[in-house]
């Protein structure tokens, strides 16, 4: 008992759980992370991040055989040889698709941060207030002004690229220099500035070292070296993980410990104190039952593994789930909206070119539905976009062998334009994730049943953004505009939300507006499970500042007794 106590357990090694565990590991508590995956060192543990194209052996891709076995890892953007790794096979951890859902994971030391597209915009005030004020959500128990202290702390420590643009819809932020525009999204920026008032192209926010800081050189980290390699693992520590910043930043305070291949089975709630005493996991390799317990216990397992934990945390006071008073627990699920894709050609600008593999892509903010509704659809949407060359020309009567073509290889083609959305889904009750009452995997525990689908508001996006997108883009001189759905299944985005959401009223929510379950105070869930909505901001730094902000008000909650 003695040997399994500690202050505060942290269940997850990812984006949140390592925020958790740097927080908490520096304010003074002894702190377990349980990781269900495999253990991840920084440098050690990245075997591709030096390789070559050619030391692969499909060159990017999988094998036939692979991608027969692993129909749904294999859809993730950005999967390949050179990164399977971080990723679990579709066999790993089975779950029953009610309807369709492509749940993406990543099982080891450093979760999903190791393989995270790294966009950090904030959110702004109208994403916080929006669903109350138009009447699609429950209102949020906290504002814009709870979190922009959080969003400070955590940008100076993880290191964010980009511009002060002083726009209300996405707010400035602790920012290093961003990476250059390329003349064409110069072009393009300036033509939406003549031809609209409320287009603003801008540097989006994302998690790299441009110009290091003294605290990132402290971590160990260094410059981004534009390699674009970024989810192999990064040697140079140039973008935000908790494998290369957070975990090793709590190590170093001799309060942490990290336990890999743990699958936590639940939470164990004491019925006589009225709290939670720690948690029971089950060993990823021996099948042995251990428990651990805590003061605090700290629910960062990503979105819907969350909610599974908490679901099969039963008791007598919680027959339905820990905390599960409001019956509401798993219901809720949401996601971000990717469907929609929009490409083209730019003529000219043959004598301009771009430094290295730039890994960030500029955000047309959103604009839609901001201090009114002003379109036939609830919610707003980032647009990401970018300019690129050709690696040469591709004039169809070119050689495609010998010395010429050799030549050629060297002279870029001409610039495409492409554009992708990232909109705000509208949380419903009929989206949920629950528990299997038949099956389980092979740990004993309930497979989970996912049961998402889209609705009318996300198609009526979807046209809406592909129709603006191409208009401002032939506004622009882009030329042979195509405009694509994907009409992917939910998932593929990887911003699952929901679930465990925060709120005012604990009949309407599972959480506080400190994070905390109403209904089991030493409780705190800080990853996406906590998402009262959506917005279309980028979420994982708002899950960082949420769980630096729970994080401190646990430890003083502590120091008070109250916990």
């Amino acid at each position: 008992m003695t040997e399994n106590t500690f202050d505060a357990i942290v269940i997850g090694s990812g984006i949140s759980g390592g925020w958790a565990a740097k927080e908490l590991c520096e304010q003074g508590l002894k702190t377990l992370v349980l990781e269900r995956g495999s253990d991840v060192k920084h440098l050690k543990d990245y075997p591709t991040a030096t390789k070559a194209p050619w030391e692969f052996p499909y060159r990017g891709r999988m094998s036939e055989e692979f991608y027969k076995e692993n129909p749904l890892i294999t859809k993730a953007a950005g999967f390949g040889d050179d990164c399977d790794h971080f990723f679990i096979k579709d066999a790993d951890h089975p779950y029953v698709q009610e309807k369709p859902f492509d749940w993406i994971r990543g099982y080891q030391v450093g979760g999903k941060s190791l393989t995270w597209g790294r966009a950090t915009q904030r959110w702004s005030d109208f994403e916080f207030t929006a669903p109350e004020r138009f009447g699609y959500g429950i209102g949020w128990p906290i504002g814009y002004e709870d979190v922009a202290p959080w969003y400070s702390h955590v940008e100076k420590f993880i290191g964010i690229c980009g511009s002060k643009d002083g726009l209300e819809a996405m707010p400035d932020g602790e920012f290093l220099p961003p990476f250059d525009m390329n003349v064409p999204l110069q072009h393009i920026k300036q033509s939406l500035k003549d031809n609209y008032t409320d287009r603003h192209l801008v540097h989006a926010r994302w998690a790299h070292l441009t110009e290091p800081k003294q605290i990132h050189l402290d971590q160990g980290r260094g410059k981004c070296q534009a390699r674009n390699m970024c989810m192999r693992g990064c040697p140079f520590g140039g973008y935000f993980s908790s494998v290369s910043s957070t975990l090793p930043w709590a190590e170093k305070t001799g309060n942490l410990t990290i336990r890999p291949h743990s699958v936590v089975h639940s939470v164990i709630y004491d019925e006589q104190l009225g709290k939670a005493t720690g948690v029971r996991v089950i060993d990823a390799n021996t099948k042995q039952v251990i428990e651990y317990h805590a003061k605090v216990i700290f629910m960062n397992a990503s979105a819907l593994n969350t909610n599974l934990i908490l679901l099969n945390s039963t008791s007598k006071r919680f027959p339905n789930g820990l905390g599960n008073d409001s019956g509401l627990l798993g219901k809720y699920i949401a996601f971000h909206n990717y469907r929609a894709s929009v490409s083209g050609t730019l003529d000219g600008y043959l004598d301009d070119y771009y430094f290295g593999r730039n890994p960030t892509d500029l955000i047309l903010v959103n604009y839609r539905n901001l201090h009114k509704r002003d379109t036939d659809y609830f919610g707003g949407f980032t647009t990401f976009m970018n300019a690129y060359r050709d690696q040469h020309p591709q004039e169809t009567d070119r050689e495609q062998i010998g010395a010429d073509y050799k030549d050629s290889l060297s002279e870029p083609g001409g610039w495409h334009v492409f554009a992708y959305l990232q909109g705000e889904t509208v949380p419903v009750e009929t989206n949920h994730v629950r528990l299997s009452k038949t099956e389980k995997d092979q740990w004993g525990i309930p497979l989970l049943i996912t049961s998402v689908e889209y609705h009318e508001n996300e198609d009526r996006m979807t046209e809406d953004f592909l129709t603006q997108t191409a208009e401002m883009l032939e506004k622009s001189g882009v030329k042979n505009i195509k405009k694509y759905n994907s009409k992917q299944a939910p998932g593929l985005d990887i911003h699952e939300m929901g679930g465990v959401r925060m709120g005012k009223n604990p009949k309407t929510s599972l959480l506080n507006n400190w994070n905390q379950l109403h209904a089991c105070k030493n409780v705190f869930v800080t990853d996406g499970a906590c998402m009262t909505s959506t917005g279309n901001q980028s979420p994982s730094i708002l899950y960082m500042a949420l769980t630096a902000r729970a994080a401190t008000y646990a430890v003083n909650e502590i120091k008070k007794g109250n916990l």
